[in-house]
């Protein structure tokens, strides 16, 4: 019998045209051979199924279900590609898991972890790899530029500590710009992100856990034609991707190794992308995306492309490989309940 896929896109922040995009490629690409998938539309105001014509059914949040011409529809697993909020900070994880309804993606601490940047980065320093020096500042906390001055060094990146899609990031060289660009970032969160500016060349790897291993799909290389790598450069054409990145045989080393340890060390599950700086022959982190973009112009597609392996291969796996862990999660816990 085909199991039902409700494919989540949209959500709260300002990724949310981006996730639909990224939403509608997985969407489109699902095996209707052995599923039947949803398109789930995710805002603030209301959750709701949308059909091929555009007609819109709303969805009952309190088990996740909807009735189309009086038929009760329930859903077999949730494939979420909602980026920002509430797909990538846990929110909608913490939903599914109350319901006891598989989704794909990260666990709900995972995500809230990876979301943050600078708690993210933290938590790759902590585990020995190479970050940029940085400091975080709140909206409601007294701010000293001089303080910032005297622990980094221009250029400076700025950025919201919790948003993606590259909204709200400034490159400054002195301090008028970093005051302009605070405030700027301060508009799509509540946290922003000083970080000192590394100069090498950045590099994108997709990873995921693939036919029992961690697997990397890819390292492509990112060459801006803006000032760096901003929304405009990234959704806008005005830059390169060049896949595989020119490396040398240490650096490519070196970042497979890191990327497949920072998942493991995450605790990673589904796919993700880690983006990283090289200084020298060593890759420092810049952030790991936990629900990487699916749309035309992403990187992550790509490189499973270049693996020889279709997305709707790749979903497929996804799809059987979350729903294979939910039954044996579920075994466990019944196990564990019968013990006297």
């Amino acid at each position: 019998m085909k199991k039902n896929v409700a494919v989540l896109m949209g959500g709260y922040s300002s990724e949310h045209d981006i996730s639909i995009k990224s939403g509608n490629t997985v969407y489109n690409n699902i095996d209707t051979n052995n599923f039947i998938p949803f398109k789930i539309i995710i805002e603030k105001e209301n959750w709701n199924l949308i059909n091929n014509d555009g007609v819109k059914y709303p969805i009952h949040k309190d088990d996740f279900s909807v009735k189309i011409d009086g038929k009760k529809i329930k859903f077999d697993i949730a494939f979420i590609m909602i980026h920002g909020s509430p797909g990538e900070d846990g929110i909608i994880q913490n939903y599914f898991a109350k319901l006891n309804i598989p989704f794909t993606g990260p666990t709900a601490d995972v995500a809230k972890l990876t979301f943050d940047k600078k708690k993210c980065t933290d938590f790759a320093k902590k585990n020995g790899f190479n970050v940029a020096k940085s400091k975080l500042i709140n909206r409601d906390s007294n701010l000293e530029i001089e303080n910032i001055e005297e622990n980094l060094n221009y250029p400076l990146f700025v950025k919201a500590n919790n948003s993606g899609s590259s909204y709200g990031i400034s490159k400054v060289y002195n301090r008028e710009e970093l005051i302009y660009a605070i405030d700027k970032s301060f508009g799509y969160d509540n946290e922003v992100l000083i970080e000192e500016f590394l100069d090498g060349k950045e590099v994108s790897v997709g990873v995921m856990y693939f036919q029992n291993e961690i697997k990397v799909f890819g390292i492509s290389e990112i060459v801006s034609k803006n000032d760096f790598f901003d929304y405009e450069a990234k959704y806008e054409g005005n830059h390169e991707v060049i896949s595989p990145a020119r490396l040398n045989n240490q650096q490519k080393l070196n970042v497979e190794k890191a990327s497949k340890n920072l998942y493991k060390k995450l605790k990673m599950t589904g796919f993700s992308r880690s983006d990283f700086i090289f200084i020298g022959d060593e890759p420092y982190l810049l952030e790991i995306n936990s629900i990487p973009g699916m749309t035309e112009e992403s990187i992550f597609p790509k490189q499973v492309k270049m693996n020889g392996i279709s997305l709707e291969n790749l979903f497929t796996y996804i799809i059987d490989n979350t729903l294979k862990k939910f039954e044996k999660w579920k075994e466990l816990f019944f196990q564990v309940l019968l013990i006297p």
